[in-house]
């Protein structure tokens, strides 16, 4: 067995611009001068065929500005970032159901809840600092449930671990939604006052008996029904989730049928009671507030209300496209065809993020022009014509930030950055000024202000008031005032007037992973985070410690014995996109058939070109949850064992 190599992977930081000259030459040094000159004579020459990449680890200021730069300077609504790879579907849920793409509660409600359901979440891992809440919600006397392919870190806090089936998250909910109905425990005169739809709903989940639930999920009948009883009794619940739900061909669908459960209980605009969509970066939520995505402006407003885009086009002295922009996915799509030829990514790393990664590289390497503006020289940053440097979003840069409960931050600049790196504010208005739009913003806080002029939602939020209370929650349309820390408490009014909207059941049906197993890929693949890692590692690989083992494939200690492997030995995993040579982990809180993996090693183990390219058709987010594959011995020689 060969000894694993635990050199930390370091990635080299950027201090200077770097030019090539043609693809198959080398980056070399260039000025600034030569870099921008560059950049702006490439994207001039693009319009029309152009996408924006922003970044949702850098403040609500650089994505405001950048998604300002596709609108203004190149006069796309082509933006998006990774958000698309992980919560969009949590945001098209949310805004169906509500009109708002914000998770419904704060962090502090969870220690005063009375049932806490971590729904296809691994928060010990993924979400710590939320996870301590939850903690304090069980030590005040809180139940917390488990629903996870996986008998997770999480699970092991829970009340009842339910183990589903990958992608059979609708099937149990409309299970749960049925038990609920049938056991007398609707709140009924919350459905009647302040939604939509409830029959069409009640006769949506009725063919759920718990045992079919049970066969599909794979989930005791006992323990479905204990749920269900469980959340709709309790004065106060909350439902979290996180990628388990997201990140399937039909995400949007799954977060749906979760926010069902919530009308149907009324556990949504009260304090104690909502629906958490817990984030995987530090400004995932600010990203799509700013604008960042392709069918929203500033403030979460809708790109084709009229009166909007007449708001912005006065502020910004533009006129911006009627249309929805291109998401991240559809991107990547247009590349193929080549109505997409240039590409200003700022800060995200999708030649090794995307699902099916191979795919997406040679997607990447058909563009005629690509400029990275990053902290560090990453796979996709290997691919491009020009490479900018910038400065951290965290102690080198000021400005804001957007937490998952809503809440917007300040983050200060509190060192020199490297070399010649520059703010990512400073890049975008040099580039729009040699564009023809002579940008000239005073700092951050410039930049926010004009922000608070066009966003109700953010409006009271000062940057001196930010500072005053560490933070605040949007919305907040009003410098005198806060508002409460959950959202829609209009439901609960009694004057129709005052309730607005009411909130529309969502119809929709129970749908298998598109990737089925079968005899040939017998193994059912998900993926996930670790603790002590992040992303695609370009920022956690370049230190040791002592959590991070690597890559492993985890299996069941019933399929290592059936392929007959052990702790530490490599094995070919293939799907019917790719193939990587991995060493296995054995996880007794994995069951026979299913199998695990990060995406946190890609230079080690690239996961992703074992995962599908099937995407949500609303939300534009793939499957990166369920892949079939299978397990190959190698031999001492490295070829498979059939």
């Amino acid at each position: 067995m060969r000894k694993r190599d635990r050199t930390p992977k370091t990635y080299t930081r950027l201090t200077h611009p770097l030019v090539r000259d043609s693809r198959d030459e080398p980056f070399r040094r260039a000025t600034w001068d030569e870099a921008l000159d560059r950049t702006a004579r490439e994207l001039g020459a693009a319009r029309g065929a152009f996408g924006m990449f922003s970044c949702s680890r850098a403040t609500n200021e650089m994505n405001y500005v950048a998604q300002k730069f596709a609108r203004v300077v190149m006069g796309t609504n082509n933006v998006d970032s990774c958000n698309r790879t992980c919560h969009a579907p949590s945001v098209a849920g949310l805004s169906a159901a509500f009109g708002s793409g914000g998770g419904t509660s704060s962090y502090e409600e969870v220690e005063h809840t009375d049932v806490v359901v971590m729904w296809g979440s691994n928060a010990r891992f993924a979400h710590p600092i939320f996870f301590q809440h939850v903690l304090k919600g069980i030590r005040n006397g809180a139940r917390m449930y488990a629903v996870d392919p996986r008998r997770t870190s999480t699970a092991e806090w829970a009340e009842s671990w339910l183990g589903l089936n990958v992608g059979t998250d609708i099937a149990m909910a409309h299970a749960i939604g049925r038990e609920i109905i049938h056991a007398g425990l609707v709140n009924e005169a919350f459905v009647r006052r302040a939604t939509t739809g409830f029959e069409e709903y009640r006769h949506l989940v009725e063919p759920w008996t718990l045992s079919l639930a049970a066969k599909v999920t794979g989930v005791p009948a006992p323990a479905i029904r204990e749920l269900a009883h469980a959340y709709a009794r309790a004065e106060r619940a909350q439902l979290c989730w996180t990628l388990g739900i997201t990140e399937h061909h039909n995400g949007t669908d799954n977060v749906r049928a979760l926010i069902n459960l919530a009308l149907l209980t009324g556990h949504v605009g009260r304090y104690g009671s909502g629906l958490q969509p817990l984030r995987g970066q530090n400004n995932v939520q600010g990203g799509g507030d700013m604008g960042a995505i392709p069918n929203r402006l500033p403030g979460f407003q809708d790109l084709l209300d009229a009166g909007v885009r007449a708001t912005f086009e006065a502020a910004w002295d533009t006129v911006i496209p009627p249309r929805y922009g291109m998401t991240l996915t559809e991107m990547f799509e247009a590349m193929e065809d080549r109505s997409l030829r240039a590409v200003y990514c700022i800060g995200e790393n999708p030649a090794q993020s995307e699902a099916d990664s191979e795919q997406a590289v040679r997607r990447l390497k058909e563009l005629d022009f690509l400029v990275v503006q990053d902290i560090f020289l990453t796979k996709t940053a290997e691919l491009a014509d020009v490479v900018l440097p910038a400065t951290a979003g965290w102690a080198e840069t000021e400005g804001t930030t957007t937490n998952s409960e809503r809440r917007v931050q300040r983050v200060r600049r509190a060192v020199t950055p490297p070399g010649e790196a520059r703010e990512d504010i400073d890049i975008l208005c040099d580039l729009a000024g040699r564009l023809g739009h002579d940008w000239k913003y005073d700092g951050a806080e410039a930049v926010w202000n004009e922000l608070r002029a066009v966003s109700p939602d953010h409006h009271g939020m000062t940057y001196e008031r930010l500072e005053e209370h560490q933070g605040i929650q949007w919305p907040c349309p009003s410098t005198d005032r806060l508002e409460p820390p959950y959202l829609h408490g209009r439901l609960w009014e009694t004057d129709p007037g005052r309730r607005g909207r009411p909130a529309p059941f969502g119809i929709v049906q129970h749908d298998p992973p598109v990737d089925l197993t079968d005899e040939h890929y017998p193994v059912r693949l998900t993926t996930g985070r670790r603790l002590d890692s992040y992303n695609t590692g370009v920022q956690s690989g370049s230190f040791a410690s002592p959590l991070r083992r690597g890559e492993y494939v985890e299996l069941s200690p019933e399929d290592a014995e059936r392929y007959g492997v052990v702790v530490g030995e490599e094995v070919l995993v293939t799907s019917r996109r790719g193939s990587v040579r991995a060493p296995v982990w054995v996880d007794p809180a994995l069951r026979p058939g299913l199998a695990f993996m990060t995406f946190h090693f890609p230079d080690e183990v690239d996961t992703n070109q074992l995962t599908i390219e099937a995407n949500c058709p609303i939300a534009g987010t793939a499957e990166f949850k369920a892949s079939a594959i299978r397990i190959e011995k190698v031999s001492t020689h490295g070829s498979a064992l059939r």
